[in-house]
């Protein structure tokens, strides 16, 4: 992912306003991100946690989605496992959650989200890239390529992008 700007990540929001945009907080790493190994920006608001944020380029821009994660309720024992959507990494103990965004247009006027379960931090890049290690027993063993792995993250993400672009 090409490094963005405040200003371009403030301006790519689909599915909120521009005074919610311009309110959100941004990531405390901000500035030290390693861009390169990014296939999208994913954050959760540090000052509202339920809060959740996700830029992604799409046809050369990029494209923000604000979202909504669930509060978690009880948490989930440690042998549980939940898989997220983008990146098919396997997490325990909470470490999936449903996220929700508001549909842009009319559809989104009238209260309709699409939901997805997706990493809790989404760091989602770091996780395919091996940046970033899941609980034990995390990674499935899978035969495809790093590029490959990319390549079905990006397609899973973009499916997301459309289905709230509507």
């Amino acid at each position: 992912m090409r490094p963005l700007t405040d200003q371009d990540i403030r301006t790519s929001f689909i599915n909120c306003s521009k005074g919610e945009a311009k309110r959100l907080g941004l990531p405390k790493d901000f500035a030290d991100l390693a861009w390169d190994d990014l296939d999208f920006l994913g954050w959760r608001d540090p000052g509202a946690p339920e809060r959740a944020y996700l830029v992604a380029e799409r046809g050369g821009r990029p494209v923000g989605i604000a979202l909504r994660g669930t509060s978690g309720g009880a948490p989930r024992g440690f042998t549980a496992r939940s898989l997220c959507s983008l990146c098919l990494t396997t997490r325990t103990g909470g470490g999936v959650a449903l996220m929700t965004a508001r549909r842009t247009g009319e559809a989104g006027k009238q209260g309709n989200t699409v939901g997805r379960y997706l990493c809790t931090d989404l760091a989602c890049s770091l996780y395919v890239r091996g940046k970033k290690q899941a609980a034990v027993g995390g990674d499935l063993d899978e035969s495809l390529t790093l590029d490959e792995k990319v390549a079905r993250t990006r397609a899973n993400l973009h499916a997301f992008l459309d289905k709230v672009a509507g």
